[in-house]
């Protein structure tokens, strides 16, 4: 069977590391997987970047398009809240040639394509070709423009006066971007495109929805290496990275630090209020994830995405805390928990998914920064707890998240769409 992925990137970003492990985990069953992507990072094979044509037409109408899509965008600069989430439009320098150059398959399975395809003139076309899955792995898909909305829920009614473009009018780009999208699926005919999210809460998001609540929707929670994601020895892991032997350690991952929803902000609140005699030292990992007002002792790593060395930086950790406000079935979470590493963090989004309470952490009420404390210190202070739930972890995510089991629930997906044409 021969599947196309098709990703703005291929590993850069946790959208685009989920699909490609999922590109991965289907080439071990197999299968001839490959991903058609707008930015290509990795040196595998089996993924293609798009040819930007180098003909002066196609060059000045991609030229044409970015400007249009630039100034469109730039109307709001000034008006974006602080820490907004991502923002994107439907519409694609690249036009009409993802579909052009789209190779022979019998599924094509999209997944983040924000800035990539060009939704008008992709689903009048695909749908017709191919059996199509969509992996979401963000609201977007369903929105005006935004890839998290919160508590907002404009976007089944259109959209408009969007809080993340700072706007007040209803007329505005995401009231224009919702009816886009809305004329785009209109083309889907029934039964086409079935709708994959890892996470139930996200499931839940789709079938409200006014733009995909039509289509059939399937629950894959995301697959990982569980060997290259292991338990590692904790003293080689500190000696390795420089963090100190008696501290109790406590991780932070977010790909951009400084992003709202992340909740660091939250987490540096509830640490505030401990004592110094706690003894913790906060490590953190990402760009721009350098915080010198911060109380707690603290170590930046930077941005690592070398898998072995991110599984050393879980394994050094005492705790993972993960103070999302909204999400949908954090790669963090997972990484953590196959690599023995408890997880605390807020109840929002995919994260009871994976963190069973009391079982491999807690999951605490969204934004109460005295709970995540509680929490936080009553993983730390009970050794028999935390050596139990990091057992608890590991077994979860060999047994339920391992990236071959992924594939092979995705292939009984694509099986049963492609027998039913």
């Amino acid at each position: 069977m021969k599947i196309v992925h098709i990703a703005t990137s291929d590993i850069s970003g946790g959208a685009a590391r989920a699909a490609y492990r999922l590109h991965s985990g289907l080439r071990l069953l197999n299968l001839e997987s490959s991903m058609l992507v707008a930015n290509r990072s990795s040196d595998d094979p089996y993924v293609t970047e798009i040819v930007r044509r180098g003909d002066l037409t196609a060059g000045l109408r991609r030229l044409a398009r970015r400007y249009v899509l630039h100034r469109v965008a730039a109307q709001y600069a000034s008006s974006r809240p602080a820490g907004a989430t991502f923002f994107s439009d439907d519409r694609s320098e690249f036009g009409p040639e993802v579909m052009r150059q789209l190779p022979p398959c019998e599924v094509v399975n999209l997944h983040w394509v924000a800035g990539f395809i060009d939704f008008r003139s992709f689903f009048r076309v695909v749908p017709r070709r191919s059996p199509l899955v969509w992996t979401l792995h963000d609201t977007n898909p369903f929105t005006g423009g935004c890839h998290y909305y919160d508590s907002c829920r404009r976007s089944n009614d259109g959209c408009g006066a969007c809080p993340e473009l700072g706007s007040a009018v209803n007329s505005d780009l995401s009231r224009a971007i919702w009816q886009r999208k809305k004329a785009a699926y209109s083309c889907i005919p029934d039964g086409r495109l079935h709708v994959v999210t890892p996470s139930r809460w996200l499931a839940g998001e789709v079938r409200q929805s006014t733009l995909l609540g039509r289509f059939r929707v399937s629950v894959i929670p995301y697959g990982l290496d569980t060997e290259v994601f292991s338990p590692r020895n904790r003293e080689m892991a500190r000696e390795v990275l420089n963090i100190p032997h008696d501290k109790r350690v406590i991780l932070f991952v977010a790909d951009h630090v400084r992003e709202r929803r992340k909740g660091f902000a939250l987490l540096a609140e509830a640490l505030a209020a401990l004592p110094a005699e706690a003894g913790i030292h906060l490590v953190s990992l990402g760009r721009s994830a350098l915080f010198p007002n911060l109380r707690s002792p603290n170590l930046s790593l930077g941005f690592i995405d070398n898998d072995f060395v991110l599984s050393l930086v879980y394994s050094a950790a005492d705790l993972y805390v993960i103070p999302t406000l909204d999400d949908n079935l954090p790669n963090t979470a997972l990484e953590s928990m196959s690599c023995g590493t408890p997880v605390v963090g807020f109840d929002t989004g995919g994260v009871p998914d994976m963190v069973r309470n009391g079982v491999s952490g807690f999951v605490v009420p969204k934004g109460d920064t005295g709970a995540l404390r509680q929490a936080v210190l009553r993983v730390l202070d009970n050794p028999a707890l935390r050596a139990e739930m990091s057992q608890n972890c590991r077994r979860i995510a060999v047994e339920e998240y391992d990236i071959v089991l992924q594939a092979e629930r995705y292939l009984a997906l694509y099986e049963s769409l492609t027998s039913n044409q």
